[in-house]
């Protein structure tokens, strides 16, 4: 039996694609896993200039998704794998995660230029990352940093950093580990300064919700606390109605038979910032739970 799995083609994305693909082989003796490439809205922002990108992208969900969902709706390929923050808050119609493997470490990291640590990041110090959500909380923790746009795969970003571009880059451990690159030091930034993107370092495998055969192959590799954390971050990233324009983090860690929720939120220009932590004892009432942690939002 063969089935056909669709995935960007960055250097991470293949990675993580191929893991996944290689771990499904082994749960499912005599499958074979055809691997699809499909080139999305977002790969393609990436040849623009961060604030050209930002401006193009404005009210767009699911950049790095749109193109492979719907190779996934018209029978194009049997399933298909995202880094889970890259999933927009709602799946296109008819589509089902079928399994969120065990997660990778979800925290951001700072690599400084010439053993630069984070504790010695001082203003003016220029750091570079394209994302809202770190640049807000950067600022916060370390006012008077000159925030610089940065794109590109972890070598190109590592190569600017090198070359004397910045002081320091901010990268997700999860793509670090994934692409084996031990070789790159770094310092682990705490959930409490940068709170994760929703759902960052776990990876997504979708199915169309109909494909009973497809799904209990892939539910081979749930893990059932990755599902449970990340289905709490993408139901408050719903809540709130967040995209790739608005400030926000979420992480959930199992406390017991509950869940804790960290988030953060701020409107565009970073004004009300807004981090809060709670717990929900009762995961059954997931719902209600976020309702009331998005109704303190300001």
């Amino acid at each position: 039996m063969k089935l056909k799995m669709g995935t960007r083609g960055s250097a991470l994305a293949l990675a993580q694609s191929s893991w996944l693909a290689r771990e499904i082989e082994k749960a499912n003796p005599g499958l074979t896993i055809e691997t699809v490439v499909i080139k999305t809205s977002g790969d393609m922002f990436q040849t623009l200039s961060p604030k050209d990108a930002a401006a193009a992208s404005t009210g767009t969900k699911g950049l790095f998704v749109k193109e492979i969902e719907e190779a996934l709706v018209n029978g194009s390929i049997d399933f298909a794998v995202h880094s889970g923050k890259d999933l927009p808050a709602e799946l296109a119609p008819g589509c089902f995660i079928a399994a969120y493997p065990m997660r990778e470490d979800p925290r951001d990291v700072f690599i400084g230029r010439d053993g630069l640590k984070w504790n010695d990041l001082k203003a003016p110090a220029k750091v570079a990352t394209s994302s809202l959500r770190r640049r807000v909380q950067l600022l916060a923790a370390k006012p008077g940093l000159e925030l610089l746009g940065m794109r590109g795969n972890v070598d190109t970003r590592v190569r600017k950093l090198n070359e004397g571009f910045c002081d320091g880059i901010i990268l997700a451990a999860a793509g670090l580990n994934r692409l084996g690159r031990t070789d790159v030091k770094r310092e682990s930034i705490p959930e409490d300064v940068l709170v994760p993107a929703p759902a960052q370092g776990a990876l997504a495998a979708e199915a169309k919700a109909d494909r009973k055969d497809v799904i209990e192959i892939i539910g081979k590799l749930d893990d059932a606390k990755t599902r449970l954390c990340v289905e709490f971050e993408r139901a408050f990233l719903l809540k709130v109605g967040g995209g790739c324009s608005t400030p926000l983090g979420a992480y959930a860690t199992v406390k017991g038979k509950g869940v804790e929720l960290s988030v953060f939120w701020s409107r565009e220009d970073g004004s009300n910032a807004v981090r809060l932590k709670d717990s929900c004892a009762e995961p059954s009432k997931l719902e209600e739970f976020v309702a009331a942690l998005a109704s303190r939002l300001g």
